[in-house]
């Protein structure tokens, strides 16, 4: 079967894969990413079908034989060149894996005549999209921005992206363009693909073959109720804390490769997962496998891998009083009592085992952040924040939703750059308190496994968000996990401090 992918010919044998494995598999599209395939739920892989939006990770090929498809790659260089300059100038691209998909889905609304000073169009145009990044506000500004001059990209911007995502972080147009250099986009073209299966791994020549002999089946979200998994401590508290499982969400799953005898890529390229990758296995993986079969491997996690096999933050429970005394209960976590310990000395920390997901101190804040925003809630008014990296906070939400933090940052080296990071960190921190959970069982078994059932706030669920960055003398300092903390504080303080985390407003 022929198919036209941007204006050319692609031969395709096997009429059953999806459009998604053929852009990325046949025709050697990478701009087109794979988020969380097959779920059809991130928007990485939206691509324009006859001008028209479609996600290809759950679109047949022969439903789109003999019809035009453009992915970002085929689109006018003027257009592409607009849309990358947009979304530099607005900071609506950091790690840059979710932005093709969101470019080719406002190409799509540019071209029904959508105006670009419509924001609410461009935010419901994202409901089918996830940006763990920049808390969304950055991406609409770049569907308003679209046309402006591409802007000059300082060693400022390069050096806080950097400070903010703790490992080597790309910034500029690019980027937003999908040329982040992510590990499975730089592998070699004949390289074997290896997928978790039960204990060990499915090796095949094609991602298919390779999910075929895994025997994967699609997960699910669940319909059922689960409480936190701690109980709050016994005794008489002023106030108490309950926090649930919850899924870092980043958009690229674990993925490296490696050539026999070589050193693996790094899954960590241009992404620093806030923390869910630091251990993850696949470079490892990816090495022996290669050393095994004399070939290059690339090993990939689906999405359902990522959220069965990744760290999560510790769940608590906790009873604190106005002295700043109280007891945490926290799932046993190496190295979790220390961090808590350092923010909050007056709380005796106890480590239970719960049975679930493996758990890490490298999730962004785990057990600092909760212990800080325990001691904000004792206080009559909000206050600052301030990290164990040294930047400083200080969130407030007004009666109709909307969130402003004051940022202290040392030198801000890149304004646009520091607020995009500070604006998603500010998302992530509302949104951790106001609806994000995993429902685990107490068999520790996971039963949310799509992206959707991780209660990440969506584009149009989320406040208008402003960050005003306050001079301030010293050498730069890394802020957004103080932001991160001072949101769920103030999330916290505006719901009216009910026990148990996601919280309603009240």
């Amino acid at each position: 079967m022929q198919l036209r992918v941007d204006g050319a010919t692609v031969e395709v044998v096997d009429d059953t894969a999806t459009l998604l494995d053929v852009l990325r598999e046949v025709a050697g599209v990478n701009s087109v990413k794979d988020g969380c395939s097959p779920q059809g739920q991130c928007g990485c892989c939206t691509v324009l079908v006859d001008g028209q939006p479609r996600v290809s990770c759950v679109t047949p090929v022969r439903r789109v034989r003999g019809r035009e498809i453009t992915t970002l790659d085929g689109l006018p260089d003027d257009v592409s060149a607009a849309w990358g300059a947009a979304f530099a100038a607005t900071g609506g691209s950091q790690c840059g894996f979710c932005t093709p998909g969101i470019i080719c889905r406002f190409e799509g609304l540019r071209a029904k005549g959508a105006e670009l000073d419509d924001r609410d169009a461009a935010a419901k145009a994202l409901q089918a999209h996830l940006c763990r990044c920049t808390g969304w506000q950055p991406v609409v500004d770049a569907w308003v921005a679209f046309g402006c001059e591409e802007p000059d990209i300082t060693a400022g911007a390069l050096a806080r992206a950097e400070l903010e995502s703790r490992v080597a972080q790309a910034v500029g147009p690019q980027v937003a363009l999908g040329r982040g250099g992510f590990a499975d986009d730089t592998a070699p073209d004949d390289a074997l693909i290896a997928v978790p299966a039960g204990d060990g791994w499915a090796v095949a020549d094609t991602r298919a073959e390779a999910l075929r002999l895994a025997g994967k089946v699609q997960g699910r979200r669940t319909t059922a109720d689960f409480e936190p998994p701690i109980d709050v401590p016994p005794g008489e508290w002023d106030r108490t804390l309950r926090t649930a499982w919850v899924e870092p969400g980043y958009l690229e799953t674990d993925a490296a490769w490696c050539e026999p005898g070589g050193e693996p890529a790094s899954p960590l390229e241009n992404g620093g997962a806030f923390g869910g990758k630091v251990t993850s296995e696949v470079g490892a993986v990816a090495r022996r496998l290669a050393d095994e079969h004399g070939r290059a491997v690339r090993v990939l996690y689906s999405r359902e891998d990522s959220v069965r096999r990744g760290p999560k933050r510790p769940p608590l429970a906790a009873g604190v009083n106005a002295d700043r005394t109280g007891v945490v209960r926290v799932a046993a976590t190496p190295g979790i009592a220390e961090v808590i310990a350092a923010v909050a000395p007056g709380f005796v920390v106890e480590e239970v085992e719960v049975a679930g997901p493996p758990t890490s101190v490298d999730i962004r804040g785990a057990g600092w952040v909760e212990a800080a925003v325990l001691l904000s809630s004792l206080d009559a008014e909000p206050g600052w924040i301030t990290s164990p990296d040294g930047g400083s906070a200080l969130a407030t939400i007004a009666a109709d939703g909307a969130i402003t933090v004051r940022v202290r940052a040392g030198d801000p080296l890149d304004d646009t750059v520091l607020r995009s990071y500070c604006t998603g960190a500010a998302h992530m921190g509302l949104s951790w308190v106001a609806s994000e959970a995993l429902g685990v069982d107490e068999s520790g078994e996971i039963h949310d496994l799509t992206i959707r059932s991780f209660g990440i706030l969506r584009a149009i669920e989320t406040p208008p968000i402003e960050v005003i960055v306050e001079s301030e003398a010293g050498p730069a300092v890394a802020t957004s996990d103080a932001v991160f903390a001072a949101v769920a504080a103030a999330a916290w303080r505006s719901r009216g401090f009910p026990e148990s985390w996601p919280a309603t407003a009240s």
